[in-house]
């Protein structure tokens, strides 16, 4: 059973309505990450008070808490606004900035920890941002939705094909290290080469969890497009293959475009500019690198290429953990 967490008057009431909904008690105890009798005690005083008002907390004794006149909404309010409005450089909140926020808005003195504890009492978590371009153009997004999208459902719908998002990426020698615990002032040391260099790599993922992955010691160009282009046709010999990528030169280029052309049972599509965030294949190579890879121990190219075929071996015999990759993403969730 998962430690129990403090519970937010929203959590308990998507609980309660799960419950109300046919969700096993147990398995909702499980997914909010709390007690089964925590659950059935919600569920009574919901039916109790008829509603939603038996779900809202009451006043207890002992010490006040501080900042009492600012409540969860309240609190949101402020982080989902940009850091700068504040004035601050960036966008970004930290615990500390928001300290000085508060401090100085309510006037009062309190500490990181009240900070982290009410932002986590109202839903928050601390993340880190999705990339996203100057030079993305909204108007153009929104016509490929419009226009683009009907058409990648339609030809998967005639030709009963498979969908693929297929994306490059160069998987660097230099490691990725992640964080651990250790004693105060004392910065753990983790050995990694200092060689530079890296690996071409190419990658397509399908709805149902299928991953197709090819390893390249070479630039690619529309040559190595094209060769795994008919990989993923070879995979799949007798089924009608749709895939999605971006406009890359190598994947426009008269020559690739010619070879699909060529191709009865290859269907392509592109993605509107500057758009990664829609391809959901980048959520493999930022699993592949910041997860299987992180503070790998390789310390040759040859060394590296086994290790990353290792890795992304692994990953495609886990059709789950590729679904729940896959509709990570926005777009993703469109495919249906």
């Amino acid at each position: 059973m998962h430690e129990a967490k403090y519970s937010t008057y929203d959590i308990r009431l998507r609980a309660v309505r799960a419950c109300l909904g046919g969700m096993p008690v147990a398995d909702v105890a499980s997914v909010y990450q709390t007690h089964r009798s925590t659950v059935h005690r919600w569920v009574s005083c919901y039916k109790k008070e008829n509603g939603e008002k038996g779900l809202v907390r009451k006043p207890v004794s002992g010490r006040p808490r501080k900042l009492e006149s600012l409540d969860e909404l309240g609190l949101s309010t402020i982080v989902l606004k940009p850091a700068s409005e504040f004035g601050y450089e960036t966008d970004f909140w930290t615990c500390g900035r928001l300290l000085q926020v508060l401090c100085k808005e309510y006037e009062i003195e309190i500490s990181k920890w009240t900070i982290w504890r009410r932002l986590r009492e109202a839903g928050l978590t601390y993340q880190k941002p999705e990339r996203k371009y100057f030079e993305v153009d909204e108007a153009k997004r929104q016509q490929w939705i419009e226009e683009e999208l009907p058409r990648i459902l339609e030809t998967v719908k005639k030709y009963r094909a498979i969908l693929y998002f297929e994306d490059e990426s160069n998987i660097s020698m230099t490691a990725f290290l992640g964080k651990t615990w250790a004693p105060r002032g004392k910065t753990p040391v983790q050995q990694v080469t200092g060689k530079r260099g890296g690996i071409s790599a190419m990658s397509a993922i399908s709805k149902r969890g299928d991953l197709i992955f090819t390893l390249l010691e070479k630039r690619i160009a529309s040559d190595e497009i094209i060769h795994f282009l008919k990989q993923i046709l070879q995979y799949h010999k007798r089924r009608h293959v749709v895939v999605v990528m971006d406009q890359a030169r190598p994947h426009t280029s008269k020559k690739t475009r010619a070879f699909i052309e060529s191709q009865k049972r290859l269907h392509v599509f592109y993605l509107p500019p500057y758009s990664p965030d829609w391809n959901p294949d980048e959520k493999v190579w930022n699993h592949l690198k910041h997860e299987e890879l992180k503070g790998h121990q390789a310390k040759t190219k040859e060394e590296m290429n086994l290790l990353v075929k290792e890795k992304l071996t692994k990953m495609s015999k886990n059709p789950r953990q590729l679904r729940g990759i896959f509709f990570r993403c926005h777009v993703a969730e469109l495919m249906h």
